[in-house]
């Protein structure tokens, strides 16, 4: 009897197989680290920024790679992601971008001990590639702050944004790519708006 159920056993396997009828489609997963082309060192004095950790608006909260459509909607590429959602890629490329611009003496995370003399609050607002235009975009809205003895005092509220070219029907890699160009060129008007002596 249980030598039958043996042989039968293929027969009755190859009906009913839960193997999925798609294949394994693998995810490929992109970092997002702009680097300034050189370092500067600060000068003796330079001051202390605490930054904060970046925000993300609606719809950059995810993994996947954005995407704007031409009826003015946005799509996420299949099975193409960052490696950590955005924002948080972001806020540590940005924090070593504004240590080696020879602005800051430190650009230190929430939770140090360290004395700040300022504070800046950022929120990534566009991370996309614009196919239809030819680019990809990124932009942050930025606060900077002087955090007093009982309360915090706005120094400038900062919009920034960066773009960079897109070739003509663009693979999801030269579309990472590029925002991640777009990204570094933010960082770079950002870093050009704060009102601080250079």
């Amino acid at each position: 009897m249980n030598r039958r159920l043996l042989l039968a056993a293929p027969v009755l396997l190859a009906g009913c197989s839960i193997l999925p009828d798609r294949p394994n489609v693998p995810v490929r997963r992109y970092a997002l680290a702009p680097r300034r082309p050189t370092t500067i060192n600060a000068p003796r004095g330079a001051p202390v920024l605490l930054q904060r950790r970046m925000r993300a608006v609606p719809g950059l909260q995810d993994l996947g790679l954005r995407r704007a459509r031409p009826d003015g909607a946005y799509e996420f590429l299949p099975y193409e992601e960052w490696i950590a959602p955005p924002a948080d890629l972001a806020d540590a490329a940005l924090r070593a971008w504004l240590q080696a611009g020879g602005r800051f003496a430190a650009v230190v995370q929430a939770g140090t001990r360290a004395d700040a003399d300022l504070v800046l609050e950022s929120q990534l607002t566009v991370l996309e590639s614009v196919p239809q235009a030819g680019e990809a975009r990124a932009a942050i809205a930025a606060v900077l702050m002087r955090e007093e003895r009982l309360s915090s005092r706005i120094i400038g509220t900062l919009e920034a944004s960066g773009s960079a070219p897109l070739p003509a029907n663009a693979t999801p890699p030269q579309q990472a790519q590029a925002m991640e160009l777009a990204l570094g060129r933010a960082f770079a008007d950002l870093e050009a708006r704060l009102p601080l002596p250079r």
